[in-house]
């Protein structure tokens, strides 16, 4: 329950930077985001799909 609550504390600084952030900032940002989690998904598919599961 902890956790949670700090959490959404945690969400509500971000969100409230993100709000007072330009526009153009926070399209460069969500776009560094996207393809970083892309690259470490295709990184995750491509290690399972190498290591054979038992």
């Amino acid at each position: 329950m902890l956790f949670l609550v700090a959490a959404l504390m945690l969400l509500g600084v971000v969100l409230g930077t993100v709000a007072h952030a330009p526009l153009s900032f926070t399209a460069v940002a969500a776009v560094v985001i996207a393809a970083w989690l892309g690259v470490f998904a295709i990184r995750e598919r491509h290690a399972r799909r190498r290591t054979p599961s038992h």
